[in-house]
């Protein structure tokens, strides 16, 4: 993680506060409680501010337009979490989730290639490893339907975020934090299909989904700060 001011620092605290007070109010449940689910939209709420009090410290263009796009990106994954606890309606709170967290993470994307060159071959590596993965856990032994068909683009759509943010760090190592969070990311995507497509299979999966998001979405949000570090976009 890169050096942080001291405002950023108090809304990081907020956000582990009440990400692991949702740990402590569901300690007794499998499933969400009514306190556990709103401490992890609050927690999801105060990295929305750390996202877009970072687009207010970008005084570069670089800075600037790259910590635009991932408060963006952030703000639709809080748009995400609000389908997927049904606090937004939806058909389909899944496809619902998914559109939203899709459109934040090719967000994510736009802001890692307009702020230095693409590398090839982090991105080719982690589509190939996001394909493997997600044919095992999505479409092995599975009916061909929408929801299916949806889940794979959608992993593959994540599994080029961390393609681009790991060829961001091996040319800047301060954006080590954006890499590991995409890789996190992924994982927890890849949890939610082994609980849509293969239930119960695994007790308390939800809470290791948040597990891997929360600090997913964290590290990415706060790699806005790597941009304010003396770094030249290439």
């Amino acid at each position: 993680m890169p050096p942080l001011d001291l405002i950023a620092w108090i809304l990081i605290v907020g956000w582990a506060l009440l990400l692991l007070g949702s740990f402590w109010l569901g300690r007794h449940s499998a499933v969400d409680t009514w306190g556990s689910r709103w401490a992890r939209l609050g927690s999801s709420l105060v990295l929305v501010g750390v996202g877009w009090y970072g687009y207010i410290l970008a005084d570069a263009l670089p800075s600037i337009r790259y910590a635009g796009f991932i408060a963006a990106g952030m703000t639709l994954g809080f748009i995400g979490d609000l389908f997927m606890a049904k606090v937004l309606p939806a058909p389909n709170r899944v496809l619902g989730g998914m559109a939203a967290f899709g459109i934040g993470h090719i967000l994510y994307i736009v802001a890692v290639i307009t702020y230095a060159p693409i590398n090839w071959i982090g991105w080719i590596l982690w589509l190939g490893i996001g394909a493997l993965v997600a044919y095992f856990v999505i479409l092995r032994g599975e009916q061909d339907t929408i929801l299916h068909r949806a889940a794979l683009i959608y992993a593959l759509l994540l599994a080029s975020t961390a393609g681009v943010s790991t060829g961001l760090a091996l040319q800047q190592p301060l954006f080590t934090g954006l890499a590991v969070g995409a890789a996190l990311f992924l994982i927890s995507d890849l949890l939610i299909a082994v609980d849509l497509f293969k239930p119960g299979r695994f007790p308390f999966l939800n809470k290791l989904v948040w597990l891997t998001y929360g600090p997913a979405q964290a590290l990415i949000v706060t790699s806005i700060w790597s941009t304010f570090q003396p770094v030249t976009p290439l």
